[in-house]
């Protein structure tokens, strides 16, 4: 297996006719975990949709999970989010579905149907995120960090070599955002490659990772103090 797990050279990312960041050149390596940061607007989000596809590469290489961005195929998109998982800031769930069902429909919808098989699969993941007892919990009736939680967990369903974090801890105060991230660490530690979108400073200083901002239609590392 190659070491990369994601790579862009001489990339434009595009959101309709409108270049958003140009000249991109990525390369992750299994196990890394990277925040991507930099003021609203600057191309965070947009580079996060080019990687699961939401967006098209339509200029300049790119290779993600083994499937090439720029002649990936509509047909094709389904199969490449079956490899990645994607966290996003207002978590997604399904509010008429217990957690339970949330994780069942995300399961039967990528193909699983022995019904142990994805009861085991969904006790594993939530009992990674903390989350084991509160399975027949309704998404309203647990907080918003439990709830990302819960969708950190429905990420880990299909075993992803990489998982795409777009602002997990946007709608999140101080305090619980730290344990999201204390949660999403962990899972790297146990060798999940982690790309991480993120507006909130205070957590890179808490929890110091390789760091690269958009500025200026450019994408650029940076070392810790500069951020």
């Amino acid at each position: 297996m190659s070491q990369s797990v994601l790579s862009l050279k001489n990339a434009t990312i595009y959101q309709e006719d409108k270049v958003i960041l140009s000249d991109v050149n990525l390369e992750v390596n299994h196990g890394e975990f990277i925040y991507i940061i930099g003021k609203t607007g600057s191309g965070k989000s947009s580079l996060m949709k080019t990687l699961y596809a939401d967006l098209p590469l339509t200029e300049g290489e790119g290779h993600i999970v083994d499937f090439d961005l720029a002649t990936l195929k509509e047909d094709d998109i389904p199969f490449l989010r079956r490899k990645i998982g994607i966290v996003f800031q207002d978590f997604k769930l399904l509010p008429d579905r217990s957690i339970k069902d949330n994780m069942l429909f995300v399961l039967k919808a990528t193909g699983w149907t022995d019904n142990n098989e994805m009861l085991q699969k969904i006790d594993e993941v939530l009992d990674k995120v903390g989350m084991k007892d509160f399975v027949n919990k309704m998404p309203h009736q647990i907080s918003g960090g439990e709830q990302q939680r819960v969708a950190i967990a429905r990420a880990l369903l299909n075993d992803p070599e990489l998982i795409l974090a777009d602002e997990p801890t946007g709608n999140l105060d101080p305090q619980t955002s730290v344990e999201v991230l204390s949660v999403l660490k962990k899972i790297n530690g146990n060798g999940k490659t982690i790309i991480m979108a993120t507006h909130d400073y205070a957590l890179l200083l808490k929890f110091p990772s390789k760091t690269l901002k958009c500025e200026d239609s450019k994408i650029f590392e940076v070392v810790q103090r500069t951020v």
